[in-house]
């Protein structure tokens, strides 16, 4: 079922979560609470997995700032939401970003390029590598092959990571349950919402 966000923006929960986005990108302090966050988070999971909710590719495609993350132990328990999370500290802004492969037929099967970074001052840490979306699941499996160092903009190191182009290589061969991944449970043009293989939630706002 492909999600009606016209019907679903009306949820509390939705509106929580859009609230915290907007004041990641506004750069205020007025958002809600962490313990609001999480139990934001854990209700969307839960109406996407009694909906069936599906989100398309091309909703993913972009740069995202990782805005609030939750460990595993976060979870739902007689309807009352369990565990805590916290607000990523914009000192040091971590970025995840999806985009298409230049081949045709490799975006048609759901093959994709992620990167991931992080930076502190005028440093900048990435990792990129092959990634793969499953629409029927909302299933985004990974593997990151490459890390580049930056300084001042300049890059100091640029390499393999954990096997490198061997991996890049292996990647879509491999079973999707030796691959880490990221469930996505909400996706909207301003944020998106997933639960990683390790079992922690993330929400991450659209970088315009």
């Amino acid at each position: 079922m492909m999600a009606d966000l016209t019907s679903t923006a009306s949820s509390d929960f939705v509106a929580t979560l859009s609230k915290a986005a907007v004041a990641l990108r506004n750069r205020t302090g007025d958002r809600p609470s962490a313990k609001a966050v999480v139990n934001a988070l854990l209700q969307a999971e839960k109406a996407a997995k009694q909906q069936r909710l599906t989100y398309p590719l091309e909703s993913l495609l972009g740069h995202w700032q990782l805005c609030f993350t939750a460990p595993r132990q976060a979870h739902l328990k007689g309807g009352i939401a369990l565990g805590k999370g916290f607000y990523v500290p914009q000192i040091a802004p971590a970025q995840i970003s999806f985009g298409t492969p230049v081949s045709t037929s490799a975006q048609s099967s759901g093959q994709l390029e992620i990167g991931n970074q992080i930076q502190f001052g005028s440093l900048l840490f990435k990792l990129t590598g092959p990634a793969q979306y499953l629409g029927n699941k909302n299933l985004l499996a990974f593997e990151f092959n490459h890390m580049q160092l930056m300084l001042f903009g300049r890059t100091v190191y640029s390499g393999n990571f954990r096997g490198g182009k061997a991996t890049a290589t292996d990647f879509y061969h491999q079973p999707i349950a030796k691959l880490p991944f990221f469930a996505f449970f909400l996706v909207t043009e301003e944020f998106i919402a997933a639960r990683g293989r390790g079992g922690g939630l993330a929400l991450w706002v659209k970088e315009t």
